[in-house]
């Protein structure tokens, strides 16, 4: 099954962030499931690399190089970027700068679209 998780929220400070991550990841790490994440909003911040956060706590820049290893596309909206003063110098490599174009594409294509 295709699956695609656009998520709107901020990196830190909202469980509705961190869970759909942690969804991603459960369902990239499945044999049966393609999973895409498109983070749109204040989500473009999760792909920020090398976040520094108290111990115990999660990081999800290495939470989104997980779900990459296990198969996931993780794709940030470029506009967003933009809006936010990032590039994808900033970027953890697994990420890569999107557009409405590639949502919508990724969106027909899906067979499940989850949105957070």
């Amino acid at each position: 099954m295709k699956v695609l998780l656009i998520i709107n929220g901020p990196a830190y400070g909202s469980d509705e962030t961190f869970n759909a991550i942690r969804l991603a990841l459960a369902l990239a790490r499945r044999e049966d499931t393609e999973a895409r994440v498109f983070l749109m909003g204040d989500a473009v911040t999760c792909a920020v690399a090398g976040q520094k956060t108290p111990d115990g706590y999660y990081t999800l820049d290495r939470m989104l190089k997980s779900f990459a290893r296990h198969g996931g596309k993780i794709a940030c909206c470029g506009t967003c970027m933009d809006a936010r003063g990032l590039t994808n110098e900033h970027l953890i490599p697994e990420a890569s700068r999107s557009s409405m174009d590639e949502l919508a594409a990724w969106t027909v294509a899906a067979e499940q679209v989850l949105t957070f």
